[in-house]
């Protein structure tokens, strides 16, 4: 690259370097860029990236397939409905181990790499989770399953991350919570991302896909949308299936105190940097109706 490219490249950044020096930016981590090492690497550096210019960025992540992976290990089959994973006790004290141990310590560890102060917890840690049994119905007999241990978010308290961030870390989460019956939960961490977004008031909410974002029927991204312009398209069936979940949690954020919502491409490297300081970005951006 010339010169003059990287100049402009870095006038460009500015303002938004300027516009967001203070504010919180949750970032949901998984898929491509979770298990990719390049990508986990390009990830790390733009977290860090972040918190250099006085962002405050906090980490959300999941770590299906390495659960997956682990029970495999362990000779125990991993079972699902709808999408989601069956835990009994034995899966949930995996889901623990890979998810607050491993997953959660790694993620941690590639931020100390790329200079930054990070440090990881669990929803368990400082209440910051408390959480319910998540109840499903399973379409079109409307039988009620049970998941075992798989949960909803029930309440978040933000003690510990503030405490956090004041201190100058940056937090590390795994969606695990515990229940007023004392027993742990999983949860689906955009869910939690979205979530401690709300509870934050935070800037902005990014969830990382393995898709360019938000298709329209001719396979064109989709972006700039207000919340009232999202919610006919679904109506009209333009958004459907898989995408449906992430797009609820995207929209019930900016309905919930956070400016501003983006569903990007993890494929893409450096994918959470040119979302945040470049004009065009790389994936679908949803706004309030204000």
């Amino acid at each position: 690259m010339s010169s003059h490219k990287i100049a402009d490249v870095l006038t460009e950044s500015l303002p938004y370097i300027q516009r967001f020096k203070g504010k919180t930016i949750v970032i949901k981590y998984g898929g491509n860029a979770m298990v990719d090492e390049k990508l986990k690497s390009s990830f790390a550096r733009d977290i860090v990236l972040m918190k250099s210019v006085g962002m405050n960025p906090i980490v959300v992540h999941g770590g299906g397939p390495q659960i997956g992976d682990t029970l495999k290990k362990l000779g125990k089959n991993s079972e699902f409905i709808d999408g989601m994973r069956v835990t009994d006790s034995e899966t949930m004290d995996v889901v623990e181990m890979v998810l607050g141990g491993l997953v959660n310590k790694e993620i941690v560890n590639l931020i100390h790499q790329h200079g930054g102060n990070s440090i990881g917890l669990t929803g368990k840690d400082g209440r910051l989770i408390t959480a319910k049994k998540l109840k499903t119905e399973i379409e079109p007999t409307s039988e009620i399953i049970d998941l075992g241990h798989v949960g909803q978010v029930d309440q978040i308290d933000v003690s510990v991350i503030n405490l956090l961030l004041q201190g100058d870390f940056i937090p590390v989460i795994a969606p695990i919570g515990v229940g007023k019956d004392g027993f742990s939960y999983n949860i689906n961490a955009d869910l939690v991302a979205g979530a401690i977004a709300e509870s934050l008031n935070a800037e902005k909410l990014i969830l990382l896909t393995n898709t360019a974002g938000l298709l329209d029927d001719k396979g064109e991204l989709m972006t700039g949308m207000s919340s009232s312009t999202v919610k006919k398209l679904i109506k009209n069936g333009i958004i459907h299936g898989g995408m449906l979940p992430k797009i609820g949690c995207a929209l019930s954020a900016v309905e919930n105190g956070v400016q501003r919502s983006h569903i990007i491409d993890g494929r893409v490297s450096h994918a959470v940097l040119l979302e945040v300081f470049t004009d065009s970005g790389v994936g679908t951006l949803i706004t309030t109706n204000g």
